[in-house]
């Protein structure tokens, strides 16, 4: 096993959720190789051209990627073994929600209109920041600091606007009967996601949450004397492990082909993000 590789077991964990193999026609290539060669350009960050020789024609490689994105292979893997993990009670719900910024490479460029200036379409995810043009990862993970589930934007989208869809995404298999997870124990969030929306979503559903209350409200409700109400409350203890979405950023950030985003289409980097996703909980 070279570097980057899967281990055996780790592909045993992931080759069931591959689509069946077609019959007839050109001799197809092998999955487990093309596979190990798209880790392999997810932790190197390396041009698909640069793929090495051993896994195949890059071309195939990306052409195994692009499809496997497109139908759903990965987003299968990633709640299998989510929902694996969840059978032997091994996900902490104490769950934390950030997000990040990621600089979108000028490969990453949607394209150009008419008049010569490239033009970002909502729809891949690729907004303009102060720092450029930038992605945003919006997530929620587990106590353990593993990824449950994300959302694309912009880098210019506020993080209290997708929330609502980053709960909404967290959908934990049963492996058997039963609906799917998807209300956690509790959750932890910093200043950004201090509003009244945000709370009253939270207490709707029975979860609890440690939220810090932003200055600027503290002063506006001091301001009101009792008509203010009571300070929500908070529990300095819990909020200590809110470090845990900062690390869960850190390791799939040591994928380079996610802490810089190289893929034109959100289709390609939302693949990209759960293939690192996956080597988490893996």
């Amino acid at each position: 096993m070279r570097r980057y590789e899967l281990s055996d077991s780790e592909w045993e964990s992931l080759s069931q959720f591959l689509p069946s193999t077609l019959t007839g026609g050109r001799p197809r290539s092998d999955d487990r190789r093309v596979l190990n060669g798209v880790v392999w350009k997810v932790r190197s960050g390396a041009p698909w051209r640069d793929v090495p020789a051993r896994y195949g024609s890059w071309k195939s490689v990306y052409t195994r990627f692009r499809r496997w994105a497109l139908d759903g292979t990965f987003a299968r893997m990633l709640a299998g073994v989510q929902a694996s993990a969840d059978a032997v009670g091994d996900i902490n719900w104490l769950v934390s929600v950030d997000s990040t910024i990621v600089r979108a490479h000028q490969h990453a460029a949607a394209g150009k209109g008419g008049s010569g200036k490239r033009t970002n379409r909502p729809d891949h995810a690729i907004g303009r920041s102060r720092g450029g043009l930038t992605t945003k990862i919006h997530l929620a993970a587990d106590g353990a600091g593993r990824t449950l589930a994300f959302v694309l934007t912009g880098g210019n989208v506020n993080d209290c606007t997708r929330f609502d869809a980053v709960m909404t995404a967290i959908r934990i298999h049963r492996n058997g009967a039963g609906r799917p997870r998807t209300r956690p124990d509790h959750v932890i969030a910093d200043k950004g996601y201090s509003s009244r929306a945000i709370r009253s979503y939270l207490r709707r559903r029975g979860i609890g949450h440690t939220i810090p209350e932003r200055s600027d409200q503290q002063a506006g409700r001091a301001r009101r004397g009792r008509r203010g109400g009571r300070p929500p409350t908070f529990n300095p203890a819990i909020y200590k492990h809110r470090n845990v979405v900062e690390r869960c950023f850190n390791r799939l950030k040591q994928c380079r082909a996610v802490a810089t985003r190289y893929d034109k289409t959100a289709t390609s980097y939302q693949a990209t993000v759960t293939i690192a996703a996956l080597l988490q909980w893996l």
